[in-house]
């Protein structure tokens, strides 16, 4: 079987900041999620440190990639190169902020990995100012109905046809188990990936050595997505401390195999404000379909949040509501610290949950949704409604990254 590899919507992120930006791009995301296919097809150079070769160069410093390069010959443009892996070399950081110094004006650079390039933004560091980090994220339905790059957060709705939303709740958004379509290849994927996550980048990337016992939490996160993280519960369940269940799920969190979503208070009287609820990014892995519906679009908007922060298109976040009387919405919006749009997630339920409406007089959000996935698309701007409503989770999600 030929794989025909989809146009991905990074893809043209990558090209308009390449053509328009001096400073380095930082491409994080999970395992296989496209980084390194989107990254070689624009570069015209490519170094892996997995590459026995190219970590040799690499080490040798940045004169030697650049002679390699041939960064001294006269060029029309600067030249695109893609550093692959590279948060596996321990001095990473002082590599490129020596190559960039000296070759800022010849070369414009791609550097792929975990998120350790990640960790870095938060923080001051020697390579401040010189990179923009893009976080790429698995198929969603905002980016199987367009590519193009957005001037706004939110897109006119558009339609994705049945068999490609089928292929998508089924077999996941990452490209090359949703490109196939093959249920045998699909578990034949998912087993391979969870091995590598587990134990070839945590044994790589980390400090953690009890694999056995991290094993068994990606078991049980597996089994939580969408529920509320009780450290407590898991450090008994798993015979360890708090501390170290945070430490390991930080960690989990910091490899990509699931994210955490905290709640929203400002506003809102009575509410939650520590407890956060969790999700994995490949929602194909959970039998459960209302917390694979729920997880299918937490990872849609997660998405589109962090799209919208890279983008420089404001300042999102994504929340959670609960009060102390157990109300609760699954998801709000924040946009420049105000809550934007709220979402409550349904696998066919129609009738209108009461909790919207509540913390949406709570939060004084614009928009709050009932986001069903059995309902069938319409082609109508879910944005046009200030009260709360029901709406087809795929007519809602289409307007999205």
């Amino acid at each position: 079987m030929v794989l025909v590899m989809l146009p991905r919507f990074y893809d043209v992120i990558l090209r308009a900041h390449l053509d328009e930006h001096r400073q380095m791009a930082f491409v994080a995301g999970p395992r296989q999620v496209g980084k390194t296919t989107a990254c070689r097809a624009l570069a015209d150079g490519y170094l892996s440190w997995d590459d026995r070769d190219a970590r040799r160069m690499i080490q040798a410093g940045p004169r030697a990639v650049a002679e390699h390069l041939g960064l001294e010959v006269a060029r029309k443009r600067p030249l695109v190169v893609a550093f692959d892996e590279l948060h596996k070399f321990g001095k990473w950081k002082s590599f490129l902020k020596g190559f960039f110094d000296l070759y800022e004006d010849r070369v414009r650079v791609l550097v792929t990995g975990s998120s350790r390039l990640d960790v870095y933004r938060r923080g001051g560091d020697s390579l401040m100012g010189r990179y923009f980090l893009f976080r790429m994220h698995a198929l969603t339905i905002g980016e199987l109905v367009r590519t193009s790059l957005p001037t706004h957060p939110t897109q006119r709705p558009a339609r994705l046809a049945d068999r490609d939303f089928d292929a998508l709740w089924t077999f996941g958004g990452f490209p090359e188990p949703f490109t196939r379509r093959s249920r045998a290849f699909h578990l034949r994927w998912r087993e391979l990936r969870r091995q590598q996550l587990v134990r070839e980048d945590v044994r790589d990337l980390t400090r953690v050595q009890e694999l056995g016992q991290l094993d068994t939490l990606v078991s049980l996160l597996e089994e939580r997505s969408g529920m509320q993280l009780v450290y407590s519960n898991l450090a008994g369940d798993l015979g360890v401390a708090v501390e170290t269940i945070r430490r390991w799920v930080d960690t989990l969190e910091g490899l990509y195999v699931g994210f955490r979503v905290r709640p929203w208070f400002v506003n809102v009287a009575k509410s939650l404000r520590k407890e956060p609820k969790w999700y994995l990014f490949d929602w194909s892995s959970i039998s459960d379909t209302g917390a694979r519906a729920e997880t299918f679009v937490a990872c849609h908007l997660l998405k589109a949040v962090q799209g919208w922060n890279d983008l420089g298109l404001g300042r999102f976040e994504l929340r959670y509501l609960r009060d102390k009387q157990k109300r609760e919405v699954d998801f709000v919006v924040v946009r420049d610290r105000k809550p934007w749009f709220l979402v409550e997630v349904k696998a066919a339920e129609t009738r209108l949950s009461p909790e919207l409406g509540y913390f949406q007089a709570q939060t004084r959000a614009a928009h709050a949704f009932q986001a069903v996935l059995d309902l069938e698309y319409l082609d109508s701007d879910c944005f046009k409604h200030t009260k709360p409503i029901v709406v087809p989770a795929r007519t809602l999600l289409s307007q999205l990254l």
